[in-house]
């Protein structure tokens, strides 16, 4: 930490630094008036001292010491002394000693801070992002960053390791169709044409591998305009890889070793179960509702639609005979749950798109063998016998004390609903030990998914996913049976990569656009790039891009990926603190060739008349 200005950082110091003259410079932490002495707490990147100011050392130093203030930028010329007995402060690293001032001089005062720098205190978002370099002096955000750059260093050491070479690819591209929205870019030079920023390298690593870089790697930016929730952000970090000559074995062995041993490094107080476990998508969509389950806890949804069958019960017997079924779980414990209780999870099952929600408490102690009714309570109970109920709990694997959650549907819609109730149920039984890192890969997703707006086939993942091989002949027969060889690392209740093994022949591909409604003109003009570099040697590959921003999250035990990025967007997508998204000149638009459209103009022009965020 030594500089011009500086000897040593503040948490440098050490016991036996004792004697040693120091020069240290940084902000005001927390300041003491003890009478007859003045401590401060002096704060800078690597750390917190004690510094003690003595009228009797210097006169002129006491007296600056008296004006200052938390956040007032100083330097401090003294001695490093042992802390007096009874002092010591074994929490802290420089605890056993402290600074005895002989020179004083600030470098800056600050204005109070809109929210204590020195303390975690509750700050609502809008002024923690428009105050955000106050924000990241506080000691969680400040963490959260250097553990930030410890994995991003970690990746790149890892990958290095395993002969990966690192590859910048360009930002500005040729718009194409990835998932979401493009960010475009007007060209100046070039009239009434756009570059989009990328979503994802995605093409130009598969053009990589055609240049026979065989392993690439880099730490990339990504962009998508799409609806923000609290693992996502218009823009956006990932660890991007592609190799050659692999199947999705190779590639998801890759993958488990970077984070067992990443985790290993930089998380070593979770526990984390190994080896990850290979799901398929079919299965978890079964067995949790969701291709990015939580399997920290059990609440393992069951098929129990042949149970109730011949049920007189109207929503049983509709969602039936519309071709659904009924499905649900148990939760140990819970037949306890108070009516308020039992209402909420009513009300959440409405908001995921069910009709109701069924739910059948079991009270008592032990097997449900020998169960009377008059241990069942449930508003469908008339509709039901004891036998029925101790073959539902038994088929959701569950006890005496058990409240049973049931939802009639097609699938889509139960799976929904079911994924949506047991994550609440897990918060609020608190069934999800945090100490865990429970990750999982989920694999042969579903290749194409019905299109609503356009009524033909949408891709899963993207239109560069390769089917697998079995699958091929029924892109043509029964295309919503074609497995795709995508997979997803999921941690927890979150997915935190993507991959795939990619298409790597023209006539694959060409097919692959065809189903997906692309006529053969079209995909030259937007891929004849990558058409055409399949036709000189392309090799098989394939690759997969972790979340950086949603592997720190995760690490970090924070919730939200805006809580280890240094500048985020608000979930509407603007910066409180520049004013981003902002107007634009009309000189400015006119030379990339841009006009608003009139209900865009006046828009515009009542964000000017607004008064600055």
């Amino acid at each position: 930490m030594r500089t011009s200005m500086k000897s040593h950082g503040c948490g440098e110091l050490r016991e036996s630094d004792a004697g040693t003259r120091v020069t240290l410079a940084g902000w005001v932490h927390r300041r003491r008036d003890h009478g007859g002495l003045i401590f401060f707490d002096l704060r800078d990147s690597s750390g917190l001292v004690q510094v003690v100011v003595h009228p009797e050392r210097s006169s002129a130093a006491f007296a600056t010491a008296q004006e200052l203030r938390p956040e007032y930028v100083v330097r401090v010329t003294g001695e490093v002394v042992p802390r007096r007995e009874g002092t010591r402060n074994d929490d802290l690293p420089t605890g056993a000693i402290e600074v005895a001032t002989a020179e004083l001089e600030v470098l800056n005062a600050s204005e109070t801070p809109p929210f204590p720098v020195n303390q975690e205190t509750p700050v609502d978002e809008a002024t923690r992002l428009r105050y955000r370099y106050l924000d990241l002096r506080r000691e969680r955000m400040a963490s959260n960053l250097r553990l930030r750059h410890r994995v991003v260093r970690f990746m790149r050491e890892f990958m290095a390791r395993e002969g990966f070479i690192e590859i910048e690819t360009p930002v500005l591209n040729v718009p194409t169709p990835e998932g979401a929205r493009d960010y475009l870019v007007p060209s100046r030079v070039h009239p009434g044409r756009f570059y989009a920023l990328p979503q994802s390298p995605q093409q130009w690593k598969q053009l990589l591998m055609v240049a026979g870089f065989e392993r690439y790697f880099q730490i990339a930016r990504c962009y998508r305009d799409e609806d923000l929730r609290a693992d996502r952000q218009p823009e956006f970090t990932q660890l991007d890889f592609e190799l050659s000559f692999v199947n999705q074995d190779d590639v998801m062995a890759l993958v488990e070793s970077l984070y067992a041993s990443l985790c290993a490094e930089l998380g070593p107080q979770y526990r984390l179960p190994h080896p990850f476990p290979r799901l398929t998508y079919r299965e978890v969509i079964e067995r949790y509702g969701s291709d990015k389950p939580d399997l920290r806890y059990g609440l393992a949804i069951a098929d129990l639609t042949s149970a109730l069958a011949a049920s007189e019960f109207q929503v049983f017997r509709r969602a039936i005979e519309g071709g659904g079924r009924v499905r649900g779980f148990a939760v140990p414990g819970a037949a306890v749950t108070p009516r308020r209780g039992l209402e909420r999870l009513v009300e959440l099952a409405r908001e995921q798109g069910a009709g109701g929600l069924v739910w059948i408490a079991i009270d008592g102690e032990g097997p449900v063998e020998g169960l009377a009714m008059d241990a069942v309570r449930s508003p469908a109970a008339r509709f039901l016998d004891a036998a029925t109920v101790a073959e539902l709990a038994r088929r959701c694997g569950a006890e005496r004390g058990s409240l049973l959650l049931l939802a009639a549907d097609r699938d889509a819609v139960t799976s929904k609903v079911l994924d949506a109730l047991r994550r609440q149920v897990a918060e609020e039984h608190a069934l999800a030990d945090p100490s865990t890192l429970e990750f999982a890969f989920v694999t042969e997703f579903p290749m194409f998914e019905p299109d609503a707006t356009t009524g033909g086939w949408g891709a899963v993942h993207h239109l560069f996913t390769a089917p697998f091989a079995e699958d091929v002949p029924l892109l043509a027969s029964n295309t919503g049976a074609v497995r795709s060889q995508a997979y997803d690392l999921v941690c927890n209740g979150q997915e935190i990569g993507s991959g795939s093994i990619r298409i790597h022949r023209r006539d694959v591909q060409l097919k692959v656009l065809e189903l997906l409604g692309i006529p053969l003109d079209e995909a030259e003009r937007k891929f004849g790039h990558m058409l055409t570099a399949f036709t000189f040697g392309a090799p098989p590959h394939g690759g997969m891009a972790p979340g950086i921003d949603r592997t720190v999250a995760l690490l970090a035990g924070e919730r939200d990926i805006r809580e280890v990025i240094a500048f985020p967007k608000t979930k509407s997508a603007s910066d409180p603190m520049t004013g981003a998204p902002s107007t634009v000149a009309a000189a400015q638009l006119a030379e990339v060739h841009v006009a608003l459209a009139p209900d865009a103009e006046q828009a515009a022009a009542g964000a000017l008349a607004r008064p600055a965020v």
